[in-house]
């Protein structure tokens, strides 16, 4: 087992967007002048993702669905309303100070969308300078709830823990069952204890945590696992340490203690779990083939033609080429009109429909069910069931 191997409930996630129409009124995308050649001024986006660091794998793919989506989106011309799409990218390196540097950059340059990342903790900085400053702010892969409404500014083109915990719900009946969470003590591995609490809690789940912080042995806080005497496991973990973190239950017993439900990761996480493989509930917010529907072809022959693969946050990159369209279309340069462009948006995704819940920006969209099975000596996922978005979204926030 490779310490380099990830894992899905990262929390994670990829990838920043920011934007400015620079029209000269708010509404639409300046068109070119009647009766002249003169083109529409630009459209500059900017790409806050993590191009380096913990979770670079992750903005990889979140990148490549990015490039697909805005394609998708644009009928392949790349423009909106005769303005060009420029895209302008900063890394992040899953460095929260480095990120809300590279934000005030780009808003002081005159963008008026800010997006991105894997990670929950920068998710939720630049929240806050979208609130401050007044732009449009549409998160990525990062899975943190506590961006859910948070201010009016700011949307999120992924899924969020709340959807990962009522997946993991959908297996068991956890009444009166005592369900620990072990997950990294970072932003992701708290949420996820919230999340828990907040939805098999609800369920009449008795709910636990065994926080790691980053760093430590794991041996101990495995045994500590163990020593809870668990109905149910749920684990929320991310990045790198991910095979060594399966590793070690698997080795300290924690499988033979009580059955484990997790979210399962990208591609390079497939054959991290051993023999304990057959034993794992897997909740899933995508794996190439899940929905397939023609817009999940259409993004995985674009990513394929780029001469790259398709896995788990790829979507959530294409679906943020469809939303920061749409908000250029509906709304111009104008960070308001852009949040009512986006506010109640229902499209078609690489997941199928998918709605931007307008009282606090949820996005509601399918999950699934799945496990693994061997196909020529390496595993691959196959779906169980899918899980239809509106029985798992999450609860409304006013």
């Amino acid at each position: 087992m490779k310490d380099t191997k990830k894992f899905l409930m990262a929390a994670v996630m990829a990838t920043g967007l920011a934007l400015s129409a620079c029209a000269p009124s708010a509404g639409t995308a300046a068109p070119a002048e009647s009766g002249s050649t003169k083109a529409a001024e630009p459209v500059n986006v900017g790409i806050i993702y993590s191009k380096t660091g913990p979770l670079a794998a992750y903005g990889a793919t979140y990148y490549e669905g990015l490039q697909a989506g805005i394609d998708h989106a644009t009928g392949g011309t790349g423009a909106v309303n005769g303005a060009k799409i420029n895209l302008t990218y900063a890394d992040d390196g899953g460095d929260p100070d480095k990120a809300v540097t590279a934000a005030k950059d780009l808003i002081g340059k005159g963008y008026k969308i800010i997006g991105g990342t894997v990670v929950s903790g920068i998710a939720l900085k630049l929240a806050e300078q979208a609130a401050q400053n007044k732009v449009l702010y549409i998160s990525g892969p990062a899975a943190t709830d506590a961006i859910q409404g948070i201010n009016k500014y700011t949307f999120r083109s992924g899924r969020q823990s709340l959807q990962d915990v009522a997946t993991a719900g959908s297996f068991i009946d956890t009444n009166g069952k005592k369900v620990v969470v072990f997950a990294q003590d970072n932003a992701f591995g708290q949420g996820n204890v919230a999340a828990v609490k907040a939805v098999l809690g609800a369920k009449g789940a008795t709910v636990e945590a065994v926080l790691v912080p980053d760093g430590q042995e794991l041996t101990p806080f495995a045994r500590q696992l163990i020593d809870a005497k668990p109905d149910m496991v749920f684990v929320a973990w991310a990045g790198a340490t991910s095979g060594t973190m399966w590793q070690t239950l698997s080795q300290q017993g924690a499988f033979d203690a009580a059955p484990i439900v997790t979210g399962l990761g990208d591609a390079a996480t497939f054959g991290a779990y051993g023999e304990a493989t057959s034993k794992i509930s897997f909740l899933n917010h995508y794996f190439p083939g899940a929905a397939g529907n023609e817009v999940e072809k259409k993004m995985i022959a674009a990513v394929e033609k780029a001469g790259k693969k398709a896995d788990l946050f790829t979507p959530d990159g294409f679906v943020a080429g469809q939303l920061i369209v749409q908000a250029i279309k509906e709304g111009g340069s104008d960070a308001d009109a852009m949040v009512k462009a986006l506010e109640g948006f229902s499209f078609d995704g690489p997941k199928g429909k998918e709605t931007v819940r307008a009282s606090d920006h949820a996005l509601v969209q399918d999950m699934y069910q799945v496990k693994l099975v061997q196909t020529g000596g390496t595993w691959a996922p196959e779906l169980v069931k899918v899980v239809p978005g509106d029985t798992v979204a999450p609860p409304e926030k006013k």
